[in-house]
This record gives C-alpha cells, structure tokens and sequence, in this order.
C-alpha cells in the first residue's frame, strides 16, 4: 500500500475504535454525573462523602447559575494562587533533586493561569525549571482540576435543556468532585500503568548523567563576573566553543502526569519536548494509546448529552458535526506534509535532500511516528483543548501549519476539549437554530426551548469573546518591540508565529509554533491575560444560558418546529460554526498561512 492508502486505513481503524467507546463511556459519564446508583457509586460513595463532610458541603443543595459561576470562579482562582506559590517557594521543598531555584514571578503568573484554565501552555522547559513536588501537587492536580471544571460546566448546560421551570442548575462541589473521582481518576489510573508497561518513566530518582558515545560540540555563552552574559557591539550573543560527552537524562513521575495530561485535554508536557520526547510517548503503541485518551471524553459527552436530554439522536447528531468537520482537515494535513517542500524536490539540494523530501516532510518528526500519526496527533491535540505534541508544528508545510491554527479558530468544536468541546457546539447549535428561525419567520426552539434575546446575547458574548482576545492579542505583539523581538522568522511565518500564539492562548489549546521565543515578560503577562479571558467569560456565557433555559417551559413539537435530528440541522450547524470561522479569521490567515503558501507555490 502506498502512503495515502495506509494513512486511510489508519484513520478509519483509528476513529472506529473511538466510535465504539461513545456509547458506554458516555452512558457511564452520565450516570456518574446525575447521581444514578452503579457500581462506581457504590464503590466511591463513602469517599465523596467524606470529601463533602471534610469541606462543610451539602450535596442535596443546589445553586443558582450565579452562585454555580461564583463557586467556579473562585474555586480556580484558589488554585491559581497555589500553583503561583509552589512556584515561587519551590526551592524549599522537597522532591526537588536538582535544587531548581524559584520560577520568576511573570512565568509563575503565566504557569499558575495556563493550568486553571486547561491551557497549559508552557514558556518553560519542564525538565529543567519545575522539582517534581510542583510537577504533582501543582501542574498535575490542576490537570484534574480544570479538566473536572470542563465537564461540569457540559453537564450544567445539558441540565438547562433537560429540566425546566427551576431556577437551580446543579452544585459545583458535587459536579468537580463526581467528574474527578468517577471520570478522570479511574480512567488516568488505567491509562498510567498501561504507559508505564510501554516505557513511560515513574520514580522520584534524581537526574542521570550519561556518557555519550561521541562527543558533542556546541557554543556556550560567555559571562562576565556577575554572570550575565557577554555581548558584541551587534548586540549578539558572544560564544566559545565547548565540547562534553556527558548527557544528563531527566527523571520523574512522568507517566502519571501524561496520563491526565491527554485525558484532560490539558497537553503540558513534564518535558519540553513534550509527546515527541522518548520518556512521554516512547512507541507506536504508547502514541496511539495517547491519541485516543486525547478524543475518548469529548467525542463521548456527545452521548452524555443525548442520555440527559432524553434523546440520543440529538448525541449522534453533534457527534456527525464533530466528525465532519474534523476529517477533512486530518486529511489536508496529511496531504500537505506528505507533499512536503516543493522547493527542495525542485532544486535538489543534493541527492539524499531530495530523496528525504521525496518521501514528505520529516522535518521535525520522530521517524518512531512517521508523518501519518504525526498529522493526526496533531489534528486530534489541536481539535481538542489539548495542546500536546509529538512533532513540531514550526515545522509543518505552511497548509500543515493552517490545519491546527484553523482547528484552534473554530472554537475548538471537532471535537473540543473535555467539556468544552461540547457546550461551545451547543452554543453554535443554539445560533443555528435562530438563523433558522429568523430564515423561515418563526421564534427558533430547540429542544423544547424557545431561544430568545437574552440567550442570543449570551451565545454572542461566548462565540465573540475569543477572537476578540486572538485577534486584539496579534495586533498589539506585531505593533510593539515587546511583541516583535520574540519572532525567531521574519515575514508571512513570524506572523504566523504569532497569531498561533494568541489563537492557542485564548482558545485555551497551549500548542505553539515553536519559533516565537514566548518566555518573555510581554508574552508572559499577554498569553496569561488572554488565557483566562478566553477561559472564563464564555464560562460565564454559558452558565447565563443553563440558568435561563432550566426556568423556561417546555415547549411542545409542534408540526412548524424544525427538528434537530437529521442531516438538515448536521448542515445548518456546520455551516454556523465555518461561517464564524471563516469571516472571523480570514483576514488573519490570509496573512500568514495562506500567502506563505502561495509565496512556496510562486517560488516553486
């Protein structure tokens, strides 16, 4: 079989088990979350218990989508503020073996916001900045947490379409702990020892020095007395030559953490090098394994939807949107690296060049992947809120570099992250069905709800809030110096660079083209700004509509009411969620991806 022909295999095998997984996983989620008697239940019940007992919880209390928002909010902020001071004080703790000093003050803020707000995004190198104590109680709990903070938000909103007349949407306490014990923890668990059995490393052994079988050479900056390092009259780095065959390898309790981290749809990695590097994602079989946790809750909580509302046609419904939307642009992805450089074809550098190119663009790839896994780990961590990587988008053909950009920019709904993905596509099918109202002269329902002002103002806030923060964000980094000095490649790709940056801060992803140095007190504070902006009001958007959907009436099925079970309501929806898409972020795109594009295709 050719390359074209595997990768077709591969991804319909690969979505096939996904599929399959639907239906019990999402039946189970929304057991757990509605309280129903089961084995997970019984088996949790005297633990969330005595958690609720222990934080002076009443469960049977239910709260108001306002009060639901003040406890979410404060809830993350707290954890916010632990994380920032793990970092800053983490020099006095233990499970710190190589003694790394405190985190700066900028970094820390931009770490503590990245991890409430299921970004992770990381400015920092994890082997080399972060003890594993923080690593755990600070990175790897707020992966729960924020994941937990995800699904409750989904599940309150799916409460607002199935209830009506009441004016309480739930209880965040019960929510966040019922997504964490009965969800995300069993399944980490799970998915931990079965990384671990494939190589994953997990101890609290200090860091290895290796000896190299050839030695290395390298440029090591220069310093003056007081360290800080030496300049030419350019202003560039002054560098001498060294040379070593020592290798220090990195410890730690990495397969924990990259277990939550991809069933989170978090994507910080306990490396710099994240999912591409041989201690996270060692095999073929542990990057599969990984690309499933990434897809396995969101495309699931399709059918936790249809279960709470009464109708699992309205599940499969938005899980049919999901999928269309996703596989085309896997597919462009892997058509364009594939194709790879047509600059290098053409002018065959030299034959082993030419040969390499010849068989796609490996640039940036573990060979262990290839360029079909490559492609669609990066579609599914890009799809999804998750952010991780196992090769570098920097490096991707400027069509292979527009696919997770593009992801990212429709509001990561193919298939979102864990809990977002699906009430940010419940907010576009609630625009859908207004255009449909609006089209044919009739109030727009959907799911027994008339759709009015107050919710279209709400849906508006949601969808427009995060463009308004991407599109803000790259405008003011490309006018300042602040903005511009981190641009490793001038031209069309460096402002690629840099709406990436902004479009994965906001949309809360944490993937990065990695050529924009973002480890500096503009991108710190910037990013974090536009991270919690981009988590927290559509939170609040989409609580707003929970609450006034619950206290409206059920309206009847009428035979004028458009239903939202077929191919029909498939295209109206896919087409709201381009729409936005496409108008919103052409402009954008049209300065970076596209004209390198054309400017790869005009040199060619």
């Amino acid at each position: 079989m050719d390359a074209s022909t595997m990768f077709g295999v591969m991804l319909v095998a690969f979505l096939a088990i996904v599929v399959l997984c639907v239906k019990p996983l999402g039946s189970y989620i929304a057991d757990v979350m509605q309280g129903r008697h089961n084995f997970a239940l019984r088996a949790g019940g005297r633990v969330e218990d005595l958690l609720y007992r222990l934080c002076g919880v009443d469960s049977a209390e239910e709260m108001s989508w306002t009060q639901y928002a003040i406890a979410l909010l404060l809830f993350n902020v707290l954890g916010a503020v632990v994380v920032y001071g793990l970092q800053r004080l983490q020099i006095f703790f233990p499970l710190n073996p190589q003694k790394f000093a405190a985190v700066s003050p900028d970094s820390s803020f931009n770490t503590a916001v990245s991890f409430i707000t299921n970004t992770n995004w990381q400015g920092y190198s994890g082997e080399s900045t972060m003890g594993y104590l923080v690593q755990m109680a600070g990175l790897a709990v707020q992966n729960f947490l924020s994941a937990a903070t995800g699904i409750a938000v989904a599940i309150v909103l799916m409460r607002g379409f199935a209830r009506h007349t009441v004016n309480t949407i739930g209880n965040f306490w019960v929510d966040v702990t019922r997504a964490t014990l009965y969800v995300l923890l069993p399944l980490s668990v799970v998915l931990a020892l079965a990384l671990a059995s494939q190589g994953v490393i997990q101890n609290f052994a200090g860091y290895k020095d290796a000896t190299t079988v050839e030695k290395i050479t390298y440029q090591n900056p220069q310093t003056d007395a007081a360290g800080n390092p030496i300049k030419d009259a350019a202003g560039n780095a002054v560098t001498e030559t060294a040379m070593t065959q020592t290798q220090t390898l990195p410890m730690g309790p990495i397969a924990s953490q990259e277990a939550i981290k991809e069933l989170g749809t978090n994507g910080g990695g306990f490396t710099n090098a994240n999912s591409a590097h041989p201690y996270e994602n060692p095999t073929p079989l542990t990057n599969l394994l990984e690309m499933l946790a990434i897809l396995l809750i969101p495309f699931a909580l399709t059918y936790t939807f249809g279960k709470m509302v009464g109708d699992t046609r309205q599940g499969w419904v938005i899980l049919s949107a999901m999928l269309i939307l996703f596989v085309p642009l896997v597919i462009l992805a892997f058509h364009s690296e594939q194709l790879g450089n047509p600059l290098i074809a053409k002018q065959g550098i030299d034959q082993v060049a030419s040969t390499l190119q010849a068989g796609g663009n490996m640039e940036g790839k573990e060979t262990r992947f290839g360029i079909a896994a490559s492609s669609l780990f990066a579609a599914a961590a890009t799809g999804t809120s998750t952010g991780a990587v196992n090769t570098m988008h920097d490096s991707m053909t400027p069509l292979g570099g527009f696919v997770p950009m593009f992801l990212m920019q429709l509001g990561e709904v193919a298939p979102g992250g864990v809990g977002t993905g699906v009430y940010s596509i419940l907010i576009f099918a609630i625009l859908a069905v207004f255009i449909a109202g609006l089209m044919i002269g009739r109030t727009p329902e959907y799911l027994g709800k008339k759709i009015e002002a107050f919710e279209m103002k709400m849906a508006s806030v949601f969808i427009l809030t995060t463009p308004f923060v991407v599109l803000l964000g790259t405008a003011v980094a490309v006018m300042t110096v602040a903005g511009k000095a981190g641009v490793g490649n001038p031209g069309a790709h460096g402002f690629s660079e840099i709406l990436y940056a902004f479009t994965s801060a906001a949309n809360n992803n944490g993937s990065a083209f990695g050529g924009l140095t973002a480890s500096t007190v503009f991108y710190n504070v910037a990013t974090g700004l536009a991270m919690f902006i981009g988590r927290f009001w559509p939170i609040m958007a989409a609580l707003a509509i929970a609450g006034s959907l619950a206290a409206k009436k059920r309206v009847p099925v009428t035979e004028g009411t458009m239903p939202t079970h077929g191919p029909l309501f498939v295209t109206l929806l896919i087409g709201s969620i381009l729409l936005i898409g496409v108008l919103t972020y052409v402009p954008a795109l049209a300065l970076g991806p596209v004209v390198e594009h054309f400017m790869l295709a005009a040199a060619k």
